[in-house]
């Protein structure tokens, strides 16, 4: 298994196919959440997609955003997931992690925003995340602002 990552011209369809099917069996499916999953960001210039793929599949996967996308000044990275037949290995701290050293490596000395939904913040705040709002509901699912400094 290894980690990769791409920019969308630099995905071939059936990676493309199997992260979109990842995204839209967790967020959609398994939260039982339908909300637009193609939201136009994948498309971005300097969007990375981070993803860790074995022979068969994709089994985790992160979306790291450029500054202006979904924060003014902050980069971020969002739709962060990891298939559920994988979740025993683990990954979910590897690739928070890998996202993280990702978005430092494409936008240094900035910190990192995300939308993390709430019964996840002590899990990020393990990463540096530090609450910086109320929590709020996004697409009906309480989700909290959290901020990590540079």
């Amino acid at each position: 298994m290894q980690w990769h990552s791409r920019r969308f011209s630099e995905l071939d369809a059936g990676t493309l196919y199997q992260l979109l099917q990842l995204r839209v069996d967790v967020f959609v499916v398994e939260q039982n959440c339908p909300y637009p999953e193609l939201d136009g960001k994948d498309l971005l210039p300097d969007t990375q997609h981070l993803y860790l793929h074995n022979e068969q599949k994709v089994l985790a996967y992160a979306r790291i955003l450029p500054p202006g996308s979904s924060y003014p000044d902050n980069p971020s990275l969002g739709r962060i997931c990891v298939a559920q037949g994988a979740r025993q290995l683990a990954l979910g701290k590897e690739l928070v992690r890998q996202a993280i050293g990702l978005a430092e490596q494409h936008w240094p000395s900035q910190p990192i925003r995300i939308s993390a939904q709430c019964y996840l913040q002590r899990f990020y705040e393990g990463f540096g995340f530090i609450a910086c709002s109320e929590a709020y509901l996004e697409d009906n699912i309480p989700h909290l602002e959290m901020l990590r400094p540079a």
